[in-house]
């Protein structure tokens, strides 16, 4: 089968391929661009005979997303403060065909891509191209390239260091008018209580709602003022916001909504993204909380 890059190739593939590149380096930007790039060199190079197109394409943005997270491993040492995954604010264009990001919701929680950043760029394309997109070991060995027997021993390898620190799968949860608050919506419930204490200036709620030994991580890249490092523990998290709503910015308004499978938060002043704030929930309590602020990462975000 001959692969032309046509426009219903591309719209057919492309979710499914910017959902992997996006996993590997937590760059939506990035994510987009490697993609395109695949898509042009198959339309240049025009290979024949590819029995299976989406696997080749899987192949050509995995090799694509290794050689660039090598090409930036000297910009991530030097990376100044925590970095934080580019926020991907969930809208319909998201939700649409079995291959999309939204399939796993909880694979592209904040906390998740952080932990897939502790594997090696191999161990993390093998976990993504089984756990995630279902393939079998001898389709990852021929992406990978490495033979199946070895691909299984990193999927196992993988999986169990991330495995260290659970990962709540939302999907696998049914709603019915008897059943307990799904993980989902009890996270919703959390994050509906912190912004009404932030709103109402209630600190007391701020420390109901908030893990005593929860973590705040604020990515400002250097760019814009941020904690360069982690706050640690309910009452500085809860100082911290309270002194950023202070003194907030001319023309400030939020957004609840959407962010990574989760529900998060866009701030804005006069319409243009100020930063992305996602929570990791924890039986009903806030347990740790990401803020993007590093201007970089917010161009994908639409002005409103």
């Amino acid at each position: 089968m001959e692969l032309t890059g046509t426009a219903e190739e591309y719209g057919s593939y492309r979710p499914l391929l910017i959902s992997l590149a996006y996993r590997m380096l937590g760059s939506v930007t990035e994510a987009e661009d490697i993609v395109q790039e695949a898509f042009l060199y198959v339309n240049e190079t025009k290979p024949d005979n590819i029995l299976n197109p989406k696997a080749y394409l899987c192949k050509i943005v995995t090799h694509r997303c290794i050689d660039h997270l090598r090409s930036a491993s000297k910009q991530r040492e030097v990376y100044v403060g925590p970095w934080l995954p580019e926020p991907l604010v969930m809208n319909e264009d998201t939700r649409k065909g079995p291959d999309e990001l939204y399939t796993h919701k909880e694979s592209i929680s904040t906390a998740y891509l952080l932990l897939l950043q502790q594997l090696s760029w191999t161990e993390r394309a093998v976990f993504l191209l089984r756990e995630v997109l279902q393939y079998d070991y001898n389709e990852i060995a021929d992406i990978v390239g490495k033979s199946s027997t070895n691909c299984r021993q990193i999927f196992r390898r993988a999986k169990s260091a991330l495995t260290r620190i659970p990962i709540t799968d939302t999907d696998s949860e049914e709603v019915t008018p008897t059943a307990k608050p799904t993980v989902m919506e009890q996270a919703s419930d959390a994050v509906e209580q912190f912004v009404q204490a932030l709103l109402s200036g209630d600190v007391n709620a701020l420390l109901n709602i908030i893990k005593s030994d929860a973590v705040l991580y604020s990515d400002g890249g250097g760019k814009v003022t941020a904690a360069v490092r982690p706050i640690h523990g309910a009452g500085r998290i809860a100082m911290f916001f309270s002194g950023l709503l202070s003194r907030p910015p001319e023309g400030f308004s939020y957004s609840v909504t959407g962010v990574n499978g989760d529900i998060g938060i866009v701030t804005y002043t006069n319409g243009q993204p100020l930063n992305v704030v996602t929570f990791q929930v924890q039986e009903r309590q806030i347990a740790n909380i990401y803020i993007v602020v590093n201007p970089d990462k917010l161009r994908h975000i639409p002005a409103i």
